[in-house]
């Protein structure tokens, strides 16, 4: 399967700031941002798969032409009523896809909330957040915590997502997305240089990056790489159809780990997700490789 990056199409919107039901316990989001639809990355396991995006995202790349205007006004009508609180970057499609190197609206949004004095909480798979660490140092030292996190010290939380750091099955799984060893240099500067930094570790594949020996090798990578925590979570497959993630997920397995191919079709033969005991050993493992290296499966106050 080749991927190739198609040229985006241009859109507007009327809302890009979405405020969120409840906040997350991982990722403590008030609010969520996403500044492109469509990604590059391509991850087979994406749980949008299926969707209007269909197979190569990439195809679908849409830029939101007029969300800096739209988010001034948001941003605006939430700050003058004392409500600031995190923004997640990004909730479906990363911040920092390659196109945002030429777009640069991920920038325009990060100096917005720092304008408005927003906390923000960076999720992505791309070294390029590393261009933006000047912006986020001010933010961290400026924005408003909401009031029922006055005890949290940082005010920006930068975290990496991976589901492997193995280079090979990376490439497998998630055929656009930065080497996983490019990724946790990213870490390590923004570890260096102050920030709380951790990873999204999710998700884990069964029976592939969810094993004993992948989880010791992942956790002590973090660790040596800065991380402060870590949020482990097996997969989610959606869909029957072609371009759905379950069907991509298992086609790549057939083709690269035929062995686990019947373990998959057992596992998600009726349901999305793992099952509760699987799950359950699984957050054991991780748990006890997490005691390890000091990584708590959240973000702390310090």
């Amino acid at each position: 399967m080749t991927y190739i990056a198609a040229m985006p199409r241009y859109i507007t919107v009327t809302s890009l700031l979405n405020k969120t039901k409840k906040r997350d316990p991982w990722f403590l989001d008030d609010y969520t941002i996403n500044p492109y639809s469509g990604c590059a990355f391509n991850c087979l396991y994406c749980y949008i798969r299926g969707s209007k995006y269909g197979i190569n995202m990439a195809e679908k790349l849409s830029v939101k032409e007029n969300a800096l205007a739209i988010l001034r006004r948001q941003l605006a009508a939430r700050a003058c009523k004392h409500q600031q609180g995190f923004v997640v970057l990004s909730s479906v499609t990363d911040a920092y896809i390659p196109l945002e190197e030429k777009e640069q609206l991920t920038r325009g949004i990060l100096e917005l909330l720092l304008e408005y004095q927003f906390p923000v909480h960076i999720i992505t798979k791309s070294p390029l957040v590393l261009r933006d660490l000047d912006l986020l140092h001010r933010i961290n030292e400026n924005a408003i915590l909401p009031p029922d996190m006055s005890e949290y010290r940082h005010k920006v939380f930068i975290t990496f997502s991976f589901s492997t750091i193995d280079p090979v099955i990376g490439k497998q799984f998630e055929p656009g997305v930065p080497a996983p060893a490019i990724r946790l240099s990213a870490m390590q500067t923004c570890a260096s240089a102050g920030f709380m930094t951790g990873v999204s570790l999710m998700p884990l594949l069964p029976f592939i990056t969810d094993v004993p020996e992948q989880l010791a090798r992942m956790y002590a990578a973090f660790h040596q790489h800065g991380a402060r925590y870590a949020f482990p979570a097996s997969i989610t497959l959606w869909g029957e159809g072609a371009a759905d993630s379950k069907q991509l997920v298992l086609q790549a397995v057939q083709q690269y780990y035929p062995q686990h191919i019947a373990n998959y079709q057992r596992l998600f033969a009726q349901q999305t997700g793992v099952p509760a005991a699987y799950n359950a050993a699984l957050q054991a493992a991780a748990a006890a490789e997490a005691a390890r290296f000091g990584l708590p499966p959240h973000i702390t106050f310090e």
